[in-house]
């Protein structure tokens, strides 16, 4: 196991997709925040007094991408160049094999994270520090933990297909399907109980009193929605970017048994795969 971590961190280092993601999210992270930090500072907007806080977990909902597209490109070479069954020749065991490459996928996703943790940091001298407090931990271990799981699914697709073209293809359409779904949920969630419609009047415009709105979802399907958005990672996404946690332990919990599951029945999986 020692041997095959040595080996994927050495190529890591090397790896041109893992620098060009690097260098990039750093880019998008500063380009971002300044952007942001020229529209807080405006006078519009001045009065609303922004912290960091507001844009500095806005990689919530783009970090999965980036994580995708690596780990599909490079477990594919694994595939492309023979290097999974080299490493079975000499004795590796399959468990070992997947073991290793989700770590080292894991680790490039949390570099990436890092990337633009540190470029956001520009934000500093025009909006100052964070507002939270003790939270700031708390979002960023979510955060940490959302990775893994992000890193267990996308390693679970690479090491389980053949070919790199195909992986890139379903971890991108899972991830944007995974990000639809959450996006839709978080959505419905949000929906005010009571709407005030707008009426039209011979005295102008005016605004009713409130009604229900039928848009509102209420009872046990609530729960299921809001189970749903915790449980996913674009969900947790979601919540980062709005800063609005509400079920951290649920949170917490949910990422650590989708890395645990997913590896568990990937590691079954690709017992029994045939790599001739």
């Amino acid at each position: 196991m020692n041997k095959l971590l040595s080996s994927g961190f050495s190529r890591l280092k090397r790896d041109k997709i893992f620098w060009v993601s690097i260098v990039a999210l750093l880019a998008y992270s500063i380009i971002y925040m300044l952007n942001g930090c020229r529209q807080s500072l405006s006078r519009e907007m001045a009065e609303f007094n922004y912290s960091l806080d507001v844009y500095y977990f806005h990689y919530g909902l783009s970090i999965g991408l980036f994580c995708s597209v690596f780990t599909s490109i490079f477990l594919g070479v694994e595939y492309q160049n023979g290097a999974i069954r080299n490493k079975l020749i000499v004795g590796h065991t399959r468990t070992a094999i997947y073991l290793s490459n989700l770590l080292v996928s894991f680790t490039a996703s949390i570099f990436m994270l890092l990337a633009w943790l540190i470029g956001a940091l520009v934000g500093i001298p025009f909006l100052g520090t964070w507002k939270m407090g003790p939270l700031l931990l708390l979002y960023l271990l979510i955060s940490v933990l959302f990775m893994a799981a992000f890193s267990a699914i996308f390693t679970f697709i690479g090491m389980l297909t053949s070919y790199k073209t195909i992986a890139q293809i379903f971890s991108l359409l899972f991830f944007f399907a995974l990000l639809l779904g959450g996006s839709m949920l978080y959505e419905a969630l949000q929906q005010p109980e009571m709407t005030s419609p707008i009426l039209m009047t011979m005295d102008g415009m005016q605004i009713a009193d409130p009604v229900p709105n039928p848009s509102y979802v209420t009872g046990p399907l609530r729960s299921v929605y809001e189970f749903l958005v915790d449980l996913l990672p674009t969900g947790q996404g979601i919540q980062l970017f709005d800063l609005n946690i509400r079920h951290p332990l649920r949170m917490i919990l949910s990422s650590l048994g989708i890395t645990a599951g997913v590896t568990a029945v990937g590691i079954r999986i690709f017992q029994k795969k045939d790599l001739n």
